[in-house]
């Protein structure tokens, strides 16, 4: 018989190749939904910070961005970080930024409110600056341009401490020393350029950094950069031995705080200090109110957020000692209710009490 040849092993069948899946597309992130409401930004320009405030109709704070200044950087840098804090406070608070309906800026120095130009910004620098125009140019809104002080007192008559005076001058010692006065809702200002320029009255005295010999400005004896720069000298000399440990008294680090927890320690040169630099203050707001005879008179500031109780009673005794007792007589004194966002809320205050609505050209 034949011999059979073992039968051949099939390969088992090759299973059909699946077609291969299509890469999945990335989802599509979720477009955030912009809640759509008028709003305002409110800007403080400061002399050591800036903040950029998003304000609702009821100048609630729903978002803030803030940078430092650093003046010294010059004004085209200082532009840039102006707009872009504005920028960010809009997109952090997370509305639809055609919802902005005008911005109010507070600036320290001289400015131009009927051109929104910053004349002059001593301790920034910087002059002849049109915010107006470089904001009016970036969000087509309407804009005002106000003194900080200025701005920081007009808030503090709409919606603060000096709400129902007939008459409130505004006392702000900080890196300088600004003053405001609103007389019967409006703001006491020139024609062409802001006014009480408190901390450039000029009293008898020397100070090697015054422009006249023989002369000193009263921003030189009681703001708080002249306060910290005389408690660097003390630092030096080792008089104020705790608080040169905790700065080195290095200008930038001898804050309001700082200060005022030397003088509440009871250090002598510290007191010292204060109690000049309030007295020094008392006799130039003692000249406004024989001037102008205020109702009311507010403080705020960082100094006087920490010392309250030195600021409001020092200074009565001083405005007492040297303006006329029935001009003195009867004013009531008290302190800034807005805090850090008093000139971001009083800007807009007056930006919406005097500038035309968004769209329509401003009669001024």
């Amino acid at each position: 018989m034949p011999v059979k040849s073992p039968a051949k092993k099939q390969k088992p069948a090759k299973a059909e190749k699946k077609p291969a899946k299509a890469a999945k597309k990335p989802a599509k992130p979720t477009p955030v939904r912009l809640k759509k409401q008028p709003f305002w930004i409110g800007f403080d320009l400061g002399g050591t910070k800036m903040l950029a405030c998003v304000l609702d109709a009821d100048y609630r704070v729903l978002a803030t961005a803030r940078k430092t200044t650093n003046g010294s950087d010059g004004q085209i840098r200082g532009r840039k970080k102006i707009l872009n804090a504005i920028r960010e406070a809009i997109e952090e608070s997370g509305l639809d930024p055609a919802g902005l309906q005008g911005i109010g800026i507070g600036c320290p120095g001289l400015v131009n409110p009927e051109k929104g130009i910053l004349i002059n910004a001593p301790n920034l620098g910087w002059n002849n600056m049109g915010l107006a125009g470089i904001l009016r140019t970036a969000f087509k809104v309407p804009v005002a341009v106000l003194n900080d002080v200025d701005a920081g007192t007009y808030g503090e008559f709409q919606l603060g401490a000096g709400r129902g005076a007939r008459s409130l001058l505004g006392v702000f010692p900080g890196t300088g020393l600004g003053a405001g006065f609103v007389y019967d809702g409006r703001l006491i200002m020139g024609r062409t350029v802001s006014a009480m320029e408190l901390g450039m009255i000029y009293l008898p005295g020397t100070h090697l950094g015054g422009s006249e010999f023989g002369a000193v400005i009263l921003e030189d004896l009681s703001s708080r950069l002249a306060l910290a720069s005389q408690a660097g000298v003390a630092c030096y000399r080792g008089q104020l031995p705790e608080l040169d440990k905790k700065t080195r008294g290095n200008l930038r680090d001898l804050r309001s705080k700082a200060l005022a927890n030397a003088f509440k320690a009871g250090d002598e040169a510290a007191v010292s200090l204060f109690r000049n630099g309030v007295r020094y203050l008392g006799m130039g707001v003692a000249a406004v109110v024989n001037l102008l005879a205020p109702d009311q008179i507010t403080l705020g500031g960082g100094l006087v957020e920490e010392l309250p109780d030195l600021y409001l009673k020092t200074l009565k005794q001083e405005v007492d000692r040297y303006a006329l007792p029935a001009l003195a007589r009867g004013i009531r004194y008290s302190l800034a209710k807005l805090g850090g966002s008093a000139v971001a809320v009083g800007s807009v205050a007056w930006l919406r009490a005097n500038a035309a609505p968004k769209g329509k050209p401003s009669a001024a």
